[in-house]
């Protein structure tokens, strides 16, 4: 199931992040003023992540299969400190399913992007890791740019009159949605978190059904069509961290008939080291960050 259409416009702005991340409320009418985001994972298992875009309030839900409504994992609203709902491993072993099952996501990133405040580290995490793999979600976020076409004189101007002063080009968009400055705020760790997963009704058995099926997802993937003549290779880069061979790993994916454009797009030009990585890793059926770490 695609990321609906509404989250993927408000992606694309980056008042949208600022938003969210700037622990403010909203100064004009937005359109519209709440969004439900579902993300399926698998096995009838999803995270639901309710926005409210007028107050800057937040909910993030866990989806049970047969449930009508999610059971809430936590809520933040502006001024006040996350939630710690999830553990940096679930998050990025339900983005990497999503991502796999929605083909329109070209990365986990925007997963990442969304839920990452409710996943801070924990004393067990390699926060250097967590901070470059999300800094690596931030920027994933792309937007279409239209071509600028030149500007210039409709003849051939006096030499006088032939400098780029006189015919200034206009500015080219980013197709980056978050400039550099925003990227590194919202990728620094926040100074503190709820802890919420101590309560009696924090749904801990669900959520552990979620991660075991989520985890037993990815693991099957290496054994599919396409993918299971690229393992040996995949888990070759794993276990050495040279991505060298992406290229031919890239070329057989593509003779076996795989078109999965999230596959491909991890492993195409230009390559993004810890965007490799990840695909590299569930093509080998290799724990997250085992080749992460090694390009940090």
């Amino acid at each position: 199931m695609p990321v609906p259409e509404a989250l993927r416009r408000l992606s694309e702005d980056p008042r949208f992040w600022s938003f969210l991340r700037a622990d403010e409320s909203a100064t004009a009418d937005p359109e519209p003023a709440a969004l439900r985001i579902s993300l399926p994972v698998t096995g009838g298992y999803g995270l639901v992540l309710d926005l409210d875009l007028v107050t800057g309030d937040q909910t993030l839900g866990l989806r049970e299969p047969a449930t009508s409504e999610p059971v809430q994992l936590g809520w933040v609203a502006p001024g006040r400190p996350y939630p710690a709902a999830l553990r940096w491993h679930e998050l990025e072993l339900c983005a990497r399913v999503i991502a796999l099952e929605d083909p329109t996501l070209p990365h986990p990133g925007l997963v990442v992007a969304l839920l990452g405040p409710f996943a801070p580290a924990t004393a067990e995490d390699d926060e250097t890791t967590i901070a470059a793999v999300r800094e690596a979600a931030y920027r994933s976020l792309r937007r279409d740019v239209p071509a600028v076409e030149p500007a210039g004189p409709e003849q051939t101007p006096l030499p006088l009159f032939a400098g780029a002063d006189w015919w200034p080009q206009p500015e080219q968009l980013s197709p980056q949605v978050l400039d550099e400055a925003a990227i590194a705020a919202y990728t620094a760790p926040a100074p503190a978190h709820l802890q919420v997963r101590g309560g009696s009704r924090f749904p801990h058995e669900g959520l552990n059904e979620l991660v075991r099926h989520a985890a037993q997802r990815l693991s099957q993937l290496p054994d599919e069509q396409w993918y299971a003549q690229v393992r040996p290779l995949a888990r070759q880069m794993a276990d050495t961290g040279d991505l060298g061979p992406v290229n031919a790993l890239l070329g057989v994916l593509t003779e076996a008939g795989c078109d999965h454009p999230t596959v491909l797009d991890a492993l195409s030009e230009p390559l993004v080291p810890l965007e490799a990585c990840w695909m590299v890793e569930t093509l080998a059926g290799a724990i997250p960050g085992t080749l992460v770490r090694r390009h940090v």
